[in-house]
């Protein structure tokens, strides 16, 4: 008997999820939905992953998009990464959709692999437990910190497929992020047993999280704390350092015009006025980006393109010849102010270099790959020539 009931029950069930697909056909049929955009999932589990690795290892990052933006559409087209179903938004109007959308249509979110690394760092926390920890970040700016090698294996799993297995990128990441997070704690418990905290306030970034409190009033947590400076260390490090790279590998190539003046330390003032140097910066920016795209997730359904999105840069239109090296393309002045810190730590950094040396590539067709960041393949080594005195 009870054999019976438990077979009319799945057939019942059966029936039941048989009559909802029928129900839910008819709707859709008398009601259109625009279409999935066009793409492919890649392989199961694996995605596209591998062919976007492959790609950004080769030194055309940028081939990923171009092809299929070739294959399928040119303003969006599906695909899978990191073990993620995603929709891949280009042009203007998709950026505009990505920065304005923020909430009404969009979250911020990244993959659940990269919440292994970070923990609950804003980036992976909630939208608004995230903006209130990135105005207690952001109000402080804190002495460099030193980077050990723990931190660059983490760095190098970042966006690799989630896959934990021993030898993997993603499993050494794991391991270097847990390593890193206990030595941080050790620091943070030092800290609080030795009283320091209060003294050292402003002088350190640790001390700045341990006394904020959250938009409840709580305190950060000591694993919170200790993600966020792990954070800090990834987003103040790599972002600059790789746009150095990346002006010392184009500068190279270009006649710089010198007005030698007597030796003088850089001012507020002087910095503001370096108006085309910042240009040089935006257009290696353009260029070679140190961040290939932003992650957000669909809050509701909503159509855009002509394709259905469900919930849960160098193009000739926009910038002509679009891969010459051309910084008075970019000659503006929009204030970002939360670039403020990055544009002063780029702009001593290229004003000390010129007006000090000259130099020449070691390697001229050296390949620069992506991982995630751009990264030389033999570390960029130069011929350093110290200018002449006149």
């Amino acid at each position: 008997m009870e054999f019976l009931l438990e077979h009319l029950l799945y057939l019942f069930l059966a029936v039941a999820a048989h009559a909802y697909l029928v129900v839910l056909r008819c709707i859709r049929h008398r009601y259109p939905q625009p279409p999935l955009p066009p793409g492919s999932f890649g392989w199961p589990i694996l995605g596209e992953t591998l062919v976007i690795q492959r790609l950004n290892r080769s030194g055309d990052p940028f081939a990923f998009v171009r092809q299929r933006r070739q294959r399928y559409n040119r303003d969006i087209f599906k695909t899978s990464l990191l073990g993620e179903k995603t929709v891949v938004l280009c042009g203007s109007e998709g950026n505009k959709l990505m920065f304005t959308g923020e909430k009404r249509l969009l979250l911020t979110w990244w993959p659940p692999s990269l919440k292994k690394l970070f923990g609950d760092a804003f980036f992976t926390a909630p939208y608004e437990k995230a903006i209130h920890t990135r105005k207690l970040i952001t109000s402080f700016l804190n002495q460099e910190l030193a980077i050990p090698e723990e931190f660059n294996v983490l760095l190098k799993g970042m966006f690799q497929l989630p896959i934990y297995f021993l030898g993997t990128r993603h499993y050494k990441a794991v391991k270097s992020a847990a390593s890193l997070r206990r030595e941080l704690i050790k620091v943070i418990e030092s800290k609080r047993r030795s009283g320091t905290m209060n003294e050292s306030l402003s002088e350190d970034l640790i001390s700045h999280l341990m006394k904020g409190r959250d938009e409840n009033g709580k305190m950060l947590s000591d694993e919170e704390i200790a993600d966020n400076v792990i954070l800090v260390m990834d987003a103040g490090h790599n972002t600059s350092s790789s746009t150095m790279m990346m002006l010392i590998k184009y500068l190279a190539r270009m006649e710089i015009e010198l007005q030698r003046r007597p030796r003088e330390p850089l001012n507020k003032d002087d910095i503001q006025k370096m108006t085309y140097s910042w240009n040089v910066v935006d257009e290696v920016l353009r260029l070679t980006p140190p961040i290939q795209g932003n992650f957000r997730k669909a809050i509701v359904d909503f159509p855009y393109a002509g394709f259905s999105i469900p919930k849960d840069w160098k193009e000739a239109e926009y910038f002509p010849n679009p891969e010459k090296f051309d910084p008075l393309r970019l000659e503006r002045d929009i204030p970002i102010p939360y670039i403020y810190f990055a544009r002063i730590e780029i702009l001593v950094f290229l004003y000390n270099l010129v007006r000090e040396f000259r130099w020449e590539l070691m390697f001229p067709d050296e390949v620069i790959a992506v991982e995630p960041m751009p990264t030389s393949s033999k570390g960029l080594p130069i011929y350093l020539y110290p200018h002449t005195s006149s």
